[in-house]
């Protein structure tokens, strides 16, 4: 069996604690090594098998995984963050199939989870947002039309942006080019939940100046929106006094009810 677990945001006690099971029972371990916390491995057997994809191709990566099935043995293959974003596990599996190899996965922390934590963010507050834009700007790897950066600041949702640390001067024209003003909040986050971390809350604008200030030029995270400032939101309605729920009803009504109770009695 082949197991894709999500290693976290970085910090290596914020695996989930089935992956951290995973890893303590796997013969074989293919880790991301450009990015997973090799902390993580201590959770390994002493005799467990490791290797690290980051100098490995594909082939070679399924290789490893069709050997461990001859054998009978259970890999884990460790990947940054949450698989399924950004994680090129489709790939890895379609082949598995192909090889009537059985998987399963494991989710994890995303980055942006782990950006959010360290700042105390929520990034759906009423009256502000109530969606979160998970997306990248196109590099190598290039990005559908339909979901340029342009096309999604349009919806001026909170917005998460991997993969794009090294073009933000075309990031922060583009996002205003899609209607964000040059002072909406943005923040950038390096190595978000390692020890390294780094936080700088700043504007859309400012995102490039910001970065080269402090050397940052690879493995940060962009946010964007106004939820970044927090100010200006309404309260959750969840938890209105006049908010009625499956378990709680809402005290004005009770008050209002007490109250029709007396003029009938009245009456």
């Amino acid at each position: 069996m082949v197991y894709f677990v999500g290693a976290g945001s970085g910090a290596a006690d914020l695996i989930t604690v089935r992956g951290m099971h995973m890893l303590q029972q796997a013969d074989v371990i293919i880790y991301a090594g450009s990015l997973v916390n090799p902390e993580l491995l201590q959770y390994a057997k002493t005799d467990c098998e490791i290797h690290n994809s980051a100098k490995l191709t594909l082939e070679e990566v399924l290789q490893i995984m069709q050997e461990a099935q001859e054998q009978g043995k259970m890999l884990v293959r460790l990947h940054t963050g949450e698989p399924s974003i950004y994680g090129a596990v489709r790939e890895q599996m379609d082949a598995l199939d192909a090889l009537h190899i059985p998987y399963e996965s494991c989710p994890g922390v995303s980055a942006c989870f782990g950006a959010a934590a360290s700042l105390n963010l929520e990034y759906t507050l009423p009256g502000v947002s109530q969606t979160l834009i998970i997306t990248r700007m196109e590099g190598r790897t290039g990005v559908p039309q339909k979901e340029s950066i342009e096309s999604l600041a349009a919806h001026q949702a909170s917005m998460a942006i991997y993969l794009s640390t090294g073009m933000l001067r075309e990031l922060s024209r583009r996002l205003m080019a899609g209607g964000y003003a040059e002072n909406t909040p943005a923040a950038l986050i390096y190595k978000a939940t390692w020890p390294e971390e780094e936080t700088y809350i700043c504007t859309v604008e400012t995102l490039a100046q910001v970065a080269e200030e402090h050397g940052i030029i690879k493995t940060a995270l962009v946010l964007v929106g106004d939820v970044i400032t927090h100010g200006n939101y309404q309260k959750s309605r969840l938890y209105a006094a006049d908010f009625s729920t499956e378990f709680r009803q809402a005290k004005s009504s009770v008050r209002q009810t007490e109250e029709n109770r007396e003029e009938q009695r009245e009456d």
